[in-house]
């Protein structure tokens, strides 16, 4: 486990940028033509994003990136 002291200017600057990336991702993921390998991919990457984002933002924030698992 790392342990890293930010200001408040850079918890803002990560905070955008997980969001942007989150963003990038779940439009990505919407791409019905997205091979299987490379969605199982983008997905395990969305998980470790979105842990480190609930990390800095408010639950409210935090729901608008939870994704629901549909069963298949």
């Amino acid at each position: 486990m790392l342990g890293f002291l930010f200001n408040e200017r850079e918890c803002r600057e990560l905070d955008y940028v997980l969001r942007k990336e989150l963003d990038e991702m779940l439009y990505e993921l919407k791409d019905q033509q997205l091979h299987a390998e490379l969605k199982s991919a983008i997905e395990a990457r969305y998980k470790v994003i979105f842990r480190m984002y609930a990390r800095l933002a408010s639950p409210k924030e935090i729901s608008r990136y939870a994704r629901h698992r549909t069963s298949r």
